[in-house]
């Protein structure tokens, strides 16, 4: 499967099965009849041996052909030396699962569904009269027919009512606003708040996602069942149900997360030299950003000023167009336009590395990783404009995140592999991007934090980044304390 990955990123399916049929023509179990299931707990299945060795014989044969496969895309080294050793390491974080205070969230669930009933009772004297919430006609009717509020935009099924027609329409009225809340808090409840508890381990109270090495076309690892990658980081009720994310009793939470990492490898992949300075100094980047793009010295850069260059950054970073930075930031798109313009007129190397790397994926096909990973992008070929300006913000983007997880492995390597030797009884238990997470025993948390930090911000030299990493650690006795 995994072989497979590195070689089609884009598809879906890497079954044993769908590898077979591909490189060899053949399927498991193929002219052989169906086997009779065992009839009672004493008669033995000889089908599912039959089955394993069948498997085991398929693979012998597959290998030596993905193998060269590998080779020959340059990607043999990310497979024997990433990949394969992370497995291991995914299961035991697996394994290991997340303590959840389950009585924690029973009384926040409480709480929710009060404060959803109030809100109910404050749209229905909004809207003069009780209707259902849920009801995207029946909103649209009491929107644009009682209320009087123009229409934004037209579905097959009537006027939009959804997120972005809500905020725009909140700028009108209130009811909007009410309507806009209620489904985030709702939406918490139901996904988060009452889901969780359900899906507890009855004898270990922990969480067990799965985390999946062969799904993101860019490298990363995503997490299913239940999701935790997606926990809300913002808002009262979203650090709330982070507060629920717990250790057992003599133990702390660490968190290590990777400061900045994406602006990192785009200095270090760009070579540009006002951003490699920044970096070497240890400066803030977007206060560094900020100065460049509104001329002013440090002295005289607002907090409003820093977080519009965070967001030109990491716009710059996803290929963000002046449209869509427009609608992030609030302000006219000829306003969002001039920022662009200016950073890339200070950093002139990182449009240099934009359009090399668009270049390159059109010629290729793909665009690599600094460990090889490669990504194909047929849209970049695509006939459709549309098409084509999604592989363009894909050539720009994958080779940084899929840089960072890259590098992001290769730290979980080395970090659980020392963790392994000298600190046994602490544990990994769960990637999120670009922060990992560990549950410590009081008496290791001091040299867990050493090792940690010194094992992450290492990969940087192992890798020969041009640029230094930076790891944030904080620790507590919930997710949401423990955050950096």
């Amino acid at each position: 499967m995994i072989a497979d990955y590195l070689l089609n990123p884009n598809r879906r399916d890497h079954s044993l099965d769908t590898i077979m049929l591909e490189r060899l023509g053949e399927r498991l179990g193929s002219g052989k009849q169906e086997k009779a299931q065992p009839q009672s707990l004493f008669e033995v299945d000889t089908g599912s041996r039959e089955e394993t060795a069948e498997a085991a014989a398929a693979l012998a044969k597959l290998e030596p052909i993905l193998i060269e496969r590998l080779t020959d895309q340059g990607s043999v080294k990310l497979f024997t030396d990433v990949e394969m050793p992370l497995v291991p390491i995914l299961a035991d974080i697996e394994r290991n699962g997340f303590l959840l205070d389950v009585d924690g969230l029973h009384e926040l669930s409480k709480e929710l569904e009060r404060d959803l009933d109030q809100m109910m009772a404050s749209i229905a004297a909004l809207a003069g009269g009780e209707f259902n919430i849920n009801s995207p006609k029946q909103l649209a009717t009491v929107l644009f027919e009682k209320l009087g509020l123009k229409p934004l935009r037209k579905t097959k099924t009537g006027y939009s009512t959804d997120e972005d027609t809500l905020t725009q329409l909140a700028t009108q009225h209130e009811l909007p606003n009410q309507i806009l809340t209620y489904r985030s808090l709702s939406k918490l409840k139901s996904t988060y708040v009452d889901a969780l508890p359900e899906l507890v381990h009855p004898e270990t109270k922990r969480l067990h996602t799965s985390l999946n090495q062969t799904v993101a076309a860019t490298g990363r690892l995503s997490s299913t069942d239940p999701n935790l990658q997606n926990i809300p980081v913002k808002g009262d009720y979203g650090l709330r149900i982070r507060e629920a994310f717990v250790v057992p009793k003599g133990h702390e939470l660490l968190c290590a997360d990777y400061s900045q990492i994406e602006p990192r490898i785009l200095a270090h992949l760009s070579q540009d030299p006002r951003l490699l300075s920044v970096f070497a100094k240890g400066e803030d980047i977007h206060m560094a950003t900020a100065m460049e793009i509104f001329g002013l010295p440090s002295s005289q850069i607002t907090r409003d000023m820093r977080r519009a260059a965070k967001t030109v950054v990491f716009g710059i970073v996803y290929g963000i167009s002046p449209f869509g930075l427009s609608q992030n930031l609030g302000v006219p798109q000829a306003e969002s336009k001039k920022y662009i313009d200016t950073f890339f007129e200070r950093f002139a190397a990182v449009r240099a590395l934009m359009d090399r790397n668009i270049a390159e994926g059109r010629e290729k096909g793909y665009t690599t990783t600094i460990l090889g990973r490669r990504r194909p992008i047929p849209e970049l070929q695509s006939g459709d404009p549309a098409q084509r300006g999604v592989g363009e913000r894909m050539a720009v983007n994958s080779p940084i995140q899929g840089s960072a997880a890259d590098l992001i492995k290769v730290a979980m390597i080395n970090v659980h592999k020392k963790l392994h030797e000298e600190l046994p009884h602490v544990k990994m238990i769960l990637q999120v991007h670009d922060e990992l997470i560990f549950e410590v025993p009081d008496h290791d948390l001091e040299e867990a934090k050493r090792l940690v930090k010194q094992e992450m911000e290492g990969v940087g030299k192992q890798l020969g980044l041009s640029v230094p990493l930076k790891v944030d650690l904080g620790v507590g006795k919930n997710w949401r304390v423990a955050h950096p």
